[in-house]
């Protein structure tokens, strides 16, 4: 397994890596709408946090040799079922192509974040 690190997006808040690569595949950990320079959530609306979640989960991906084109299934976790539809309209512009997918309510995140998403991806 190859350990993925990248300025790109922000550091493990814990002792996890923020990717492992194995065989074909990259796994990454979740990834909330925390800016990579200042550790701060990237405004209080679903929309922006999740902009700002797939721009890290890209940037993780990318580290890894991968791509959000690559990504073959994504586990989402929303603070709030109420935002899934706006979730939703951030989502599809990124993932056009549809990958497998979970998405669950949860009581809250690390930082009281929105929203949080993992992804498995192929390399390219």
């Amino acid at each position: 397994m190859t350990v993925i690190q990248t300025n790109g997006a922000p550091a493990a808040i814990g002792p996890y890596s923020q990717a492992l690569v194995s065989g074909n595949l990259v796994f990454t950990s979740g990834q909330l709408g925390l800016t990579p320079e200042t550790g701060v959530l990237a405004g209080s609306s679903i929309e922006e946090q999740t902009e700002q979640v797939i721009s890290n989960l890209k940037a993780v991906l990318e580290a890894a040799g991968s791509s959000l084109d690559k990504v073959i299934k994504t586990t989402c976790f929303l603070a709030d079922m109420n935002d899934f539809t706006a979730f939703n309209a951030v989502y599809a512009k990124y993932f056009p192509s549809k990958p497998a997918r979970s998405t669950v309510a949860v009581r809250q995140l690390p930082k009281n974040a929105l929203v949080e998403i993992e992804a498995i991806a192929e390399l390219v």
